[in-house]
């Protein structure tokens, strides 16, 4: 054998020997059904998740998907229209209005409310419950007002609260905070219902509600302070509690020292409440207001540090002679 013939066979054996020992490829990954589905929802493809779910066994979490794609295919699909008349309308008649729901959305909460019968617990169909009734709970609460002002500017009685028409979901503002509550208990680490419940409540005027889905939300999500932030706002503009939202706004400092604008809402309350009592001539504590402003402001040609100064110079101007 020549030395070259000998390289080639020592070369054969030693790949023969590699290949003997070498791991088997791994197994193609495999996508359960339901993982599938769901990311086919994700991607707007309700149609093709239906027919996945299709192969997936019955159970809560295919009931909740199955709405899911129904809902999905709800965000697209066309308004409902009123049934047309049969007859015409007497005189002075209000023509029919088209119907709350449309077809898929009827459809999409079967399937959560059946999720839900086959799972009390399960969040993510309380939360789904929610989602979809939210908006029209919202949009009758806009358009009871609107018509509740339209009616005082008549100086007509006020409006009954609207309710459902039968065979209607009930949509009330609360069944939707109790699905949103449900949703909560369900899944106790789940940031996303305390942030919907909220968003919801704030929107149709529930303050309590609101309360303690904002301080939900901020125990859910500790390390956040954008949440502590918004219950600041909350507290002074909702619940008119100027020193409460000052606690929250000086918890957002600790995290965030150079954080002008919150700095500001701080200093915004002190210099409404030193205008206030220099209003009503209460001078010392009014000075006092600004001065505790002032230490919130870092620049003073700014127009919150021109006021503060205004004011300031005016107090200084009345307090030696009154002595107050």
């Amino acid at each position: 054998m020549t030395r070259c013939a000998a390289v080639v066979v020592a070369l054969l054996g030693l790949s023969c020997e590699r290949l003997a020992g070498a791991k088997p490829p791994p197994p193609p990954v495999t996508v359960a059904p339901l993982d599938e589905a769901r990311a086919l929802i994700e991607q707007g493809q309700p149609e093709a998740a239906l027919a996945k779910l299709a192969e997936a066994p019955q159970g809560a979490e295919s009931l909740h998907l199955q709405g899911a794609a129904w809902a999905r295919k709800a965000e697209t699909a066309p308004l409902p229209t009123p049934a047309p008349l049969l007859a015409p309308l007497a005189r002075g008649a209000e023509a029919p209005a088209a119907a709350e729901f449309k077809p898929e959305e009827l459809t999409a909460l079967e399937f959560f409310d059946e999720a839900v019968a086959a799972h009390p617990d399960y969040a993510p169909a309380h939360l789904a419950i929610a989602e979809l009734l939210a908006a029209h709970a919202a949009h009758r609460y806009e358009t009871t007002q609107a018509a509740q002002r339209a009616s005082l500017r008549k100086g007509k009685r006020p409006v009954p609260a609207l309710t459902p028409d039968p065979g209607v979901p009930d949509f009330r503002a609360e069944r939707v905070v109790e699905a949103y509550q449900a949703a909560l208990l369900g899944d106790p680490t789940s940031k996303e219902a305390a942030v919907g419940l909220a968003r919801f409540c704030l929107r149709v005027g529930r303050w309590e509600d609101a309360d303690a889905a904002l301080r939900e939300l901020i125990h859910r999500d500790k390390e956040n302070p954008e949440h502590l932030v918004r219950y600041g706002d909350f507290l002074a503009n909702q619940r008119k509690d100027p020193m409460g939202a000052v606690d929250q706004y000086r918890q957002v400092l600790i995290w965030r020292p150079d954080d002008d604008e919150t700095r500001g809402k701080i200093a915004d309350v002190f210099i409404a409440q030193g205008i206030e009592h220099y209003g009503r001539q209460e001078y010392a504590v009014a000075e006092a207001r600004l001065a505790e402003a002032e230490k919130f402001i870092t620049d003073r040609a700014s127009p919150r540090g021109i006021k503060i100064q205004d004011y300031l110079g005016r107090l200084r101007s009345i307090r030696p002679k009154t002595g107050r």
